[in-house]
């Protein structure tokens, strides 16, 4: 997406691959070329958008929003649990930025405390789990 800035951290191109609506909200899922993304969003979105299949869109979401695990398969309610390898962490006062790369280059930047750094061991190089609720994902379209 060209003309659009956004303080989203993770910015995820793909195409919508399947929109299934309910009685308010919509279940988007996002092929980001081999990784689905689901998003729920309202209906009245779906519509805004022009969401349909085939329709090229991103999934935005906040680095802040995203919760890391230690990648031991843990069974979660969050639609999105992505598994990659720490490729960066920069630590800071309270907080500390951790990069993971996931499978077909891309990477996703979470925003933890120093805290649960320390309680799951993340270093480089170690691998680790990232969940993202479906309703934490914005979706954008070219306008």
């Amino acid at each position: 997406m060209s003309g659009i800035k956004t303080s989203a951290r993770n910015v995820f191109q793909g195409q919508v691959k399947r929109v299934t609506l309910g009685a308010v909200n919509a279940e988007v899922v996002l092929d980001l070329g081999g990784q689905d993304i689901v998003a729920v969003i309202t209906n009245e979105s779906v519509k805004t958008l022009g969401l349909k299949e085939g329709l090229a869109a991103c999934a935005l979401i906040k680095a802040s929003w995203v919760i890391l695990t230690d990648g031991q398969g843990l069974k979660v309610s969050a639609r999105n649990n992505l598994s990659g390898t720490v490729a960066k962490v920069t630590r800071g006062a309270v907080n500390s930025e951790v990069i993971l790369n996931l499978a077909g280059g891309r990477q996703l930047v979470a925003i933890i405390t120093n805290a649960s750094l320390d309680s799951l061991g993340l270093e480089e190089g170690a691998p680790a789990g990232a969940l993202i609720k479906a309703s934490h994902v914005l979706v954008a379209v070219e306008d």
